[in-house]
Order: C-alpha cells, then structure tokens, then sequence
C-alpha cells in the first residue's frame, strides 16, 4: 500500500464523522468494512456490528456534533489507525451522552480497491483527571 499521509487519515475520519452527523447511512456504509464494529465505552462495554449500527444511526444513535482536540493519526502497513481527543454530542435513542470523548479508528483496505475503509470505531469517555494524564507522561521514554 502506498503512503498515506496524517492529513488523509484524519480527513477520513471526518468524513465518517459528517455522515453519522448528516445521519446518512447510505454515506456510512460506502465508508466501513463489511466486518465493521463499533466499541461504545459503556459499563460494560459494548459492540455493535455494521448491521446494527448503520440501522440505528437515522433515528436511534445519533451524533448532532463532533469537534477534534488532539489528534494522532499514522499508517501501520495495510492500515491507518485515527486517535484523537473529542467533544461529542451524541443521543442515544432520547437519552443525551455528551461530553469530552476518546475516538479510535482503524481503517484498512478495501478487499475489492486500493480504498481505506473504517473497520473498527471506538468511542470512550475521558478520565478529566489530570493527575492522571501527567502520570502516564512522565513513563513516556522520548521525553
């Protein structure tokens, strides 16, 4: 697979992120893998397949809106893998779920082109805790 640059990794995932905002699964499901899944950050956790999802995302499972923070985005051989820091505003079915939210996408190629789709959307709130952070910070060997 060629290289793929941050700017098209993250301009994928925002692209995912507007069809689920434009509540178009038609646009979702040209943008995921047949295998799709989809991790909510739930106690417990919970998945929901492509079916599921691109069922849920007209009426039942809605984003109304997203804003990225820090963003990570780099390739891994036939794969590109999206994190970034976000504000979410999403409802689920009439309960509201808003807040600061960690995003993981994995895209990989398509098995019929050269396409990366997203394979895997992760979704899980944020510890606002910022000892927390400063403590995972200083074990980072690069610093």
């Amino acid at each position: 697979m060629a290289k793929v640059s941050e700017a098209e990794i993250e301009a994928l995932a925002l692209t995912a992120m507007r069809a689920w905002v434009a509540r178009d699964a038609k646009a979702m499901k040209k943008l995921t893998t047949r295998d799709f899944l989809m991790l909510v950050g739930s106690t417990p956790p919970q998945l929901l397949d492509r079916p599921s999802f691109l069922a849920a995302l007209p009426q039942s499972f809605a984003c109304t809106r997203f804003t990225f923070r820090e963003v990570i985005a780099r390739q891994h051989r036939d794969a590109a893998w999206f994190v970034a820091g976000a504000e979410l505003d999403l409802a689920l079915g009439g309960r509201a779920w808003t807040g600061s939210f960690l995003v993981s996408a994995l895209f990989r190629k398509s098995a019929w082109s050269s396409k990366l789709l997203l394979a895997d959307l992760s979704l899980a709130r944020q510890d606002p805790d910022r000892d927390l952070a400063a403590a995972v910070s200083r074990l980072q060997l690069w610093k």
